[in-house]
Formats: C-alpha cells, sequence, structure tokens
C-alpha cells in the first residue's frame, strides 16, 4: 500500500513548521574515529573538514584507545560479533557477569544487571520493583528516559523543584504514607552539568525512610576522587539504593547499560525488567572493551584528573570572554543563548572556525532555553581550547552577545 498523499503533506507540513521555527535538528557525519579532533561532513556532501570536537561525551577520551579497541577485538574473536538471544534464554556469557561483578565493585553496590543502554535501564526499572502503593518523587529536571521510565510504572508520581531540599522534604513528609518513597535525581544533570546535592538527598531519605535513585550516565568515571561518581564526590559512596549508568559515555563510548543496587532491587529488574527480558544482550565486543576500560581507570586517575583540569580552565577562559554559562563543576558546561535560531547560527559559524559544537534547543531543552553545550574530555589538549576560544570570541563578537546576559539576549532577539 503506498503512503496516503494526505499522509504525506501532513508530514512534510510538519517537518517544515520545525525548520522554519529554527528547531530542524541536522545529523552531521563523522568519517573519523572519535577523539579531540574529527572528520565531519558538514553540509550533507560536502568534503570532510577536520575540526575541534567540544560536543561529545567522550569524557575520559577513551572512545578509541588503542588498549580499549584490542580488548574489543578480542572479544570478538573469542565470545563473537553478538549472542542472537536474550539473557535469561541463551544470551549470557561469562564475560557479561565478569563486567556485571566489576560494575558493582566500582559502583560501590551490592549487584549490578547490564542492559542494552541507560535509557533501557530507566525503562524497565521503575516497573519492575514499584507499583500503584508506591510514589515516585522526581528533581523536575532528570533526564527524559527517566521521566519515559515512569510513565511505564504503576507508581504515583510527583516532582520537586529543581535541587530544592526544602520542597523535597514537603514532598516526603506529603507522601509519607505511601508504601516506598522513591527520590530520584541525575547525578550530574546532562543539559545544565550541575551535580546533585546527593549528600543532602541521602539524610533526607534516612530520615523519611526513603530509597534512593540516582542516574550517573553523567559522572561514572570521572566525578569523585576516583571518578565512582556523584556519590563518591557528595560522601554517600556505598548508601544508593539504585543505580543507572551507561557504557556509552566516559566508560568506553559504544553502548550498553546497567541498574546496579540493593540486591532485592536488581533482582526484581532481572525477573520483570521488560527492556532486559525482551532485548538482545550486550554485545561481547563491547563487555570486553567495557571490562579494559574499568583496568584502565582503576589503576589510575590520570585521566580523570586531566578531565578536571580541563574543565576549570575551559569554564574560565568562557567567563573571561564574556558568556553567559551555567555555574558548575562538571565538564559539562552550556553556553546560554536562548533563541534557537541563535544556537544554530553560533553553531554553524563555529563550525566555519573549526569548532564542532551542536546547538541545543526545544524539545531537548525547554523553549527559550536554547544553549551550546561544550563538553570537555581528557582528550583535549590545551590548544584545542585555546583554539576553541579564540572561536567562541569570534562568533560571539559577530552576534554581539558578549558580556551579555540572560535578559539583554531576550531583548535583542525579541523574545
Amino acid at each position: 500500500m503506498a503512503f496516503s498523499t494526505r499522509a504525506r503533506e501532513h508530514y512534510q507540513a510538519e517537518l517544515g513548521n520545525l525548520r522554519s521555527a529554527g528547531l530542524f535538528k541536522e545529523e552531521r557525519y563523522i568519517h573519523s574515529v572519535q577523539d579531540a579532533e574529527i572528520e565531519v561532513e558538514y553540509p550533507k556532501g560536502a568534503a570532510p573538514k577536520r575540526v575541534i570536537n567540544l560536543c561529545a561525551n567522550n569524557y575520559l577520551g577513551l572512545s578509541s584507545h588503542p588498549a580499549v579497541v584490542e580488548a574489543a577485538r578480542a572479544g570478538l574473536d573469542h565470545r563473537g560479533y553478538g549472542m542472537s538471544s536474550v539473557r535469561f534464554i541463551c544470551g549470557t556469557q561469562d564475560v557479561h557477569r565478569q563486567l556485571e561483578q566489576k560494575l558493582t565493585g566500582f559502583l560501590g553496590t551490592e549487584d549490578t544487571l547490564l542492559f542494552p543502554s541507560c535509557m533501557d535501564a530507566n525503562g524497565g526499572v521503575f516497573e519492575a520493583c514499584f507499583n500503584e502503593q508506591d510514589i515516585l518523587i522526581a528533581d523536575r529536571l532528570v533526564h527524559a528516559s527517566i521521566v519515559d521510565g515512569m510513565r511505564l510504572c504503576k507508581a504515583m508520581q510527583d516532582t520537586y523543584k529543581h535541587s530544592d531540599m526544602g520542597h523535597l522534604e514537603e514532598k516526603l513528609e506529603e507522601h509519607k504514607d505511601k508504601r516506598q518513597r522513591i527520590v530520584i535525581t541525575d547525578g550530574v544533570f546532562s543539559m545544565d552539568g550541575d551535580v546533585a546535592k546527593l549528600d543532602e538527598i541521602v539524610a533526607l531519605a534516612e530520615k523519611y525512610d526513603a530509597l534512593v535513585f540516582v542516574d550517573e550516565s553523567h559522572s561514572s568515571g570521572f566525578i569523585g576522587k576516583t571518578g565512582r561518581g556523584t556519590h563518591e564526590l557528595r560522601g554517600v559512596y556505598g548508601k544508593i539504593d539504585l543505580i543507572t549508568t551507561t557504557l556509552g559515555k566516559a566508560l568506553g563510548g559504544a553502548s550498553g547499560g546497567c541498574v546496579s543496587g540493593r540486591r532485592e532491587l536488581v533482582e526484581m529488574c532481572r525477573q520483570r525488567a521488560r527492556p532486559y527480558l525482551f532485548s538482545n544482550t550486550v554485545a561481547p565486543v563491547i563487555v570486553m572493551g567495557a571490562l579494559e576500560v574499568l583496568d584502565l581507570i582503576s589503576k589510575t586517575t590520570e585521566r580523570r584528573d586531566k578531565l578536571e583540569w580541563n574543565t576549570i580552565y575551559w569554564r574560565k577562559l568562557l567567563t573571561e570572554a564574556g558568556f553567559d554559562i551555567k555555574v558548575g563543576e562538571s565538564p559539562i558546561v552550556p553556553v546560554m543563548l536562548y533563541n534557537a535560531k541563535l544556537a544554530q547560527d553560533v553553531s554553524r559559524d563555529l563550525f566555519a572556525e573549526g569548532i564542532y559544537a551542536v546547538g541545543f534547543f526545544f524539545p531537548v531543552v525547554p523553549k527559550g532555553q536554547a544553549r551550546i553545550r561544550t563538553q570537555l574530555s581528557a582528550a583535549h589538549e590545551k590548544h584545542h581550547l585555546d583554539k576553541g576560544i579564540a572561536a567562541f570570541r569570534k562568533v560571539g563578537a559577530k552576534y554581539g552577545i558578549l558580556g551579555k546576559k540572560k535578559k539583554d539576549i531576550e531583548a535583542m532577539f525579541g523574545l
């Protein structure tokens, strides 16, 4: 059956509306490995151009590390390309359990279960563990995949104002009659780059006999003294009931995720989490690569320390240049532009200057909160950041936004 003319015209009009509103997202094609410098085809059909990558989640610079690549190759040779099955049928190898055990030790939990991605982990954990007798209380800026996972669960839902501990306590008091109260937060918030107040959250959870869930995707491997995550940074290592995180960012950069935490809750996911029960197992090449990553970062904090230096330096450069950035301590450094079209224009002009940094706008962030989300990597050298700030200064001056804050930029663009 042919696609109906009416349907085609409808979706063409919808896509046209996205373009005219400055909300259409374009993909760029990378013709190289992921690294501090990459070769990018942009616009489509253009010859690939070598640029500095300032917007990847490759926090520790391990996506193309020779030892990780070699370990993945060994996985391919000794455990094959894929499992062609789900875990509970015939899709679990010895290396999968080895990785789960190693992640358990690294995260300071009781057990761990691998998922195809952290999005799948977030999509399965709530439905598996909680029901209509329970209440999920989430920070209002939690990741979209957490929101989606909560929607799949029959538990009651509520929110608290972002990082507002007073409001969280009000919610815990309000819902003290529920069977289980689960406080839900990101460790590092992916769009703003600020770090959750986990020490205060854990204290409130202990006071009200609640559970704590943390998504550590943007912190595992590099936040905290030894890179264990925000629970290490905030001094509550070993006190978190449920952690989800990814292998697709600092921990190798391929794919895969996990649920880690209290033994009984992890076992509930093994028994009931639908993305685990009905998705193919993480490929052996990824598992073997991730095992090597955990070995590398457990031997030394050199990469984590370099990333911290890069983060401090880059935040200092942007602030001195007069950009409006989100305050924080993580390597996620949003340059706030507030206007979607401006974010795309700035991104395009940065690319012309040899800097790859993508504009973020609705629905990825709320309307009126458009930005360039820059992200640091241990693979960046000082000369990369110096070149980056020179480009940002040049493009910022072109649009007259240096030294301007939110109200100034909004006034300039009629927001």
